[in-house]
């Protein structure tokens, strides 16, 4: 079982950043939520976004009220590098990174998650 923050409550939406990006690393895995529409969405006043957690107990935190109907969705760290980033960049898709209830978390575009995903390449 992964260790999660006691509380994500009392982190900073860049600590959170940074904890997402370690376990997606560590556990080659990324958490979002899905309805029976697919993919959860967040909108904020400029973007629309995919919410990404670190791990399945903090994605079921968010799933209360309005989204008490969703069921989280493991992604592999792979198949999201190669399929999510492509046709999130296209469909002008942000991601809102590890968002708790009172915090939307850092919102980022995914090729700067993928940037802090993958060793870089050494010419």
């Amino acid at each position: 079982m992964s260790k999660s923050p006691k509380d994500a409550s009392q982190m900073t939406p860049e600590a959170r950043y940074d904890y997402f990006i370690e376990q997606a690393k560590e556990h080659k895995t990324l958490w979002t939520l899905q309805d029976n529409d697919g993919c959860v969405m967040l909108t904020t006043e400029e973007e629309d976004c995919i919410p990404m957690w670190p791990s399945e107990e903090a994605a079921k935190q968010w799933a209360v009220d309005d989204w008490k109907d969703c069921t989280t969705l493991s992604i592999p760290l792979a198949e999201w590098l190669e399929r999510w980033v492509p046709g999130m960049q296209d469909d002008d898709l942000f991601v809102a990174v590890f968002p708790i209830q009172e915090d939307l978390g850092v919102v980022i575009e995914p090729y700067e998650v993928e940037q802090r995903l993958t060793p870089k390449q050494r010419h």
